[in-house]
């Protein structure tokens, strides 16, 4: 448990900070789960929404520059496929 005044604040910071990225991550899994299993030409849609929110997950800190790429690319692959 916290001891120090500034460690107390840290913690309270931390779970505030734990709550809104749970928010984002959440929207996130949510968009490239929609992309991943939509079809025709709702596909290209879905996948650019995905993109969108995995670019606004990155610059918000909650994902790691690399892994968003990661995603991307695989999405951006499976959508090439299915053209």
């Amino acid at each position: 448990m916290a001891n120090t005044k500034s460690a107390k604040k840290r913690m309270r910071q931390n779970e505030r900070r734990r709550i809104r990225n749970r928010g984002i991550r959440s929207q996130v899994r949510s968009a490239v789960k929609m992309a991943r299993t939509s079809e025709g030409a709702v596909m290209k849609t879905s996948v650019a929404d995905a993109i969108r929110s995995l670019d606004k997950a990155v610059s918000k800190g909650v994902l790691h520059r690399n892994t968003a790429a990661r995603k991307k690319s695989a999405l951006a692959r499976r959508l090439a496929a299915a053209r």
